[in-house]
């Protein structure tokens, strides 16, 4: 894999992640449905290249003898950040 791809896959991962993240932080809940010494592999629903890539991982974290919990989820949409600031 060259380094670009990798870079471009790394990416979309922590693109995924931050997704995720987003939705726990207002779900919570569903961190209780993970095992605590589960590895997480976000399946984007809407790229079947990460999709394909990110499942291959799995399989050898499972092959390693690692838990896995596979999420699916769409590509999150991004939102620019609000920013305030605060002066004594």
């Amino acid at each position: 894999m060259t380094n670009a791809r990798s870079d471009d896959l790394a990416k979309r991962n922590l693109d995924l992640l931050d997704g995720f993240m987003r939705y726990a932080f207002e779900h919570p809940g569903i961190l209780d449905q993970i095992p605590k010494d589960a590895q997480i592999v976000i399946l984007p629903a809407d790229d079947p290249e990460l999709s394909k890539e990110n499942r291959q991982r799995a399989g050898m974290l499972c092959a390693r003898g690692e838990k896995v919990v596979l999420i699916r989820l769409k590509r999150p949409e991004v939102y620019p950040p609000e920013l305030e600031l605060l002066t004594a």
